[in-house]
């Protein structure tokens, strides 16, 4: 919609040899190790820049969600079934493709996503940047506009900040956490019991 407002159209970035090997070695990776994928959530094909390469994403984190077994030969399978061979691409390349893991799925998703979140942030930069520059547009239509515009790119910084959040740090143990009778000082000692005093005998009585 923007497009028609701004007359601008989305920035792509340049697609080149290393962006399509990142998206490769990141689908060898998935395939090689399926259940990485159930955890990569953050990563949707819109991340992708080859169409090929995001609909054999989503076959492959279709299979890993539905617990199906992930192999090259199971993915052409998928690939077919998706139209995704109608690209013009031969099955024995497809194998190829996703049969040369190199890295972790983890690390080449975090960089498919930091590309797209780049992206987002210039196209938002000229979103904005264009509803202000157009006379024609109120204070309501610009801040309408530049809302909608840092609203996309919010979406895609929550899902990059999922990807990157540190690790929780590890629970206290049971110990550290159980409760007490009362608070205690670390100087505090346990006394033993004081008994009760003896029973003094009673004057003038002969025990």
């Amino acid at each position: 919609r923007w497009v028609e407002e701004t007359g601008l159209r989305p920035p792509r970035p340049a697609e080149g040899d290393e962006d399509r090997e990142g998206e490769q070695w990141l689908l060898a990776c998935s395939v090689s190790r399926p259940e990485r994928v159930r955890e990569m959530r953050w990563l949707t094909a819109d991340d992708f820049l080859d169409p090929l390469h995001a609909g054999l994403w989503q076959a492959v984190t279709a299979l890993a969600h539905r617990g199906d077994p992930v192999d090259p030969v199971t993915m052409l399978w998928e690939a077919q079934q998706r139209g995704l061979l109608a690209t013009g691409i031969a099955p024995a390349a497809v194998i190829a493709l996703l049969s040369e893991p190199v890295g972790s799925a983890d690390y080449w998703g975090e960089r498919l996503l930091e590309r797209n979140l780049l992206a987002r942030a210039l196209l938002a930069a000229r979103q904005i940047t264009a509803y202000a520059s157009d006379p024609a547009n109120t204070v309501h239509q610009l801040v309408t506009g530049s809302r909608r515009a840092l609203a996309d790119l919010h979406t895609v910084r929550s899902r990059w900040q999922n990807a990157t959040r540190p690790l929780p740090a590890s629970l206290p143990s049971a110990e550290s956490t159980s409760p007490r009778a009362g608070p205690r000082g670390p100087l505090t000692t346990q006394r033993a019991p004081v008994p009760p005093p003896a029973r003094q005998p009673t004057a003038g009585r002969v025990p």
